[in-house]
């Protein structure tokens, strides 16, 4: 963007936008991309227009005008599911061993020798850098909730919540194994914590003996605190695993108000098909959306001890979903942990992945709404995930003109718009995780 211009009031001219992220939508097909003018006035869009057209209505004075070339701009990135509290503690952790119970191990006992309130909170402001220099302006982060590790995380949490404010908005689920909702006086103290700080409830769902009373247990609780829920489920390749349906049946046993969200599903894609389309049909009458994790799942599904190669993805079946009318979004998940040793919290890297490993692409469509505005209707967050009049300027201005440029590139050279104003702050640097116990003596042994 142009040096030295006002940006207070400017027409962003000959940027290049998908209608399925403009409100109303535009565009031939209201997924194509097109040329359009956005006008910012004060932090705000004022309006998104064809380009060249003039600007009805407008009586505002004259405003710097700054040709975008026909770049692409995205809304600001929505991320619904991550874990800051688990990340960037891979250097420590060096019997991970990229495998589900090897990282369930690995990172149990890091949490239980280092994760005090200076580490997480540490650690957590770390990946919020990161993720704002990216282009994320909310988030929503599971914390592992079971004692004392909750009387330690959450207030962490809406530390960071207040001091990023004006940044990320920030959302939070508990996590836990969904056995420890055997527990009554766990479950009553784990969702007033919740509730106290305008979270949702989450577990993680595995085919326990008692999954339908468990969820039943779940479903009660949220209902009454008002709380939406979010659950972990089938993340594994056994097609036995059905967990997704029985949370379908349980939200239509309660006729549950609130918003759910299942990650993962991933065993979905190794059912028969018969069981796919009952499963599916039950979920879309439940109301619940999907968020697909490609980078973690791709990390550790179908990982073999033996040293041979994965037979298969480990991602879940969006496009069956999304033909239902199920809401999906792409999500970051893990982040320098044992359970994916790599990534950033960087959106368009979670987006380039899923388009390849998902083949969301040819046509390329509305997919760019699964990592904005369907996680932000799934959050609750009105006013983002959409390039529209009325909403705040937040966009990321790519250099590349199509979603071929775009995705082939790591972007990095991107304009991080905030309320108008491009983004100038750098990416945090590595060396200032090494403070931290366990960390800077690690790094210099582990290298993955």
């Amino acid at each position: 963007m142009a040096k030295g211009a006002d940006f207070g009031r400017y027409v962003l001219h000959n940027v290049r936008l998908s209608g399925a992220v403009t409100k109303p939508a535009m565009g031939a097909e209201g997924t194509e991309l097109f040329l359009a003018d956005v006008t910012v006035l004060n932090g705000g869009i004022f309006a998104t227009t064809p380009a060249g057209r003039r600007l009805a209505g407008w009586g505002g004075g004259d405003l710097i005008r700054i040709d975008a070339g026909g770049r692409l701009i995205v809304p600001a990135f929505i991320d619904c599911h991550t874990h800051l509290d688990k990340s960037h503690i891979l250097p420590r952790t060096p019997t991970a061993d990229g495998t589900f119970d090897g990282a369930l191990a690995a990172t149990r006992f890091d949490r239980t020798a280092n994760w005090t309130a200076r580490d997480v909170g540490t650690r957590m402001d770390f990946a919020l850098r990161s993720a704002f220099h990216h282009g994320t302006v909310a988030m929503r982060t599971h914390l592992d909730s079971q004692m004392p590790q909750a009387g330690i995380s959450w207030p962490v949490f809406a530390e960071l919540r207040q001091h990023w404010r004006d940044k990320i908005d920030l959302q939070a689920s508990c996590l836990f194994p969904i056995d420890m909702a055997r527990d009554d006086a766990f479950l009553a103290e784990t969702a007033r914590r919740v509730a106290d700080a305008g979270g949702v409830l989450g577990a993680v769902a595995f085919p326990a003996p008692d999954i339908d009373d468990l969820l039943d247990k779940m479903f009660k609780t949220a209902s009454h605190h008002g709380l939406d829920l979010d659950f972990h489920a089938d993340e594994t390749a056994d097609p036995a695993a059905d967990v997704l349906r029985r949370i379908a049946e349980a939200a239509q046993r309660w006729s549950f108000a609130g918003k759910i969200l299942v990650g993962h599903c991933c065993s979905l894609a190794m059912q028969d098909d018969a069981i796919v389309e009952a499963t599916l049909d039950t979920v879309a009458r439940a109301g619940i959306a999907i968020v697909s994790l490609p980078t973690c799942n791709l990390y550790l599904q179908d990982r073999r001890d033996n040293g041979t190669t994965p037979r298969w993805r480990g991602v879940t079946l969006l496009h069956e979903m999304k033909r239902r009318g199920i809401p999906v979004a792409l999500a970051s998940d893990n982040t320098r942990d044992p359970f994916n040793s790599y990534g950033d919290l960087d959106m368009l890297e979670t987006f380039r992945l899923g388009t390849r490993a998902l083949h969301l692409d040819h046509p390329h469509g509305d997919w760019i709404r699964a990592v904005s505005t369907t996680p932000a209707e799934i959050m609750g967050l009105d006013g983002r995930g959409a390039i529209a009049g009325g909403q705040a300027a937040d966009f990321i201005l790519f250099e590349g003109r199509s979603w071929s440029e775009v995705l082939s590139r790591s972007e990095s050279n991107r304009i991080v718009v905030r309320d108008g104003v491009p983004v100038s702050s750098p990416l945090p640097a590595y060396f200032e995780l090494d403070g931290l116990d366990g960390i800077r003596r690690s790094s210099s042994r582990f290298d993955g």
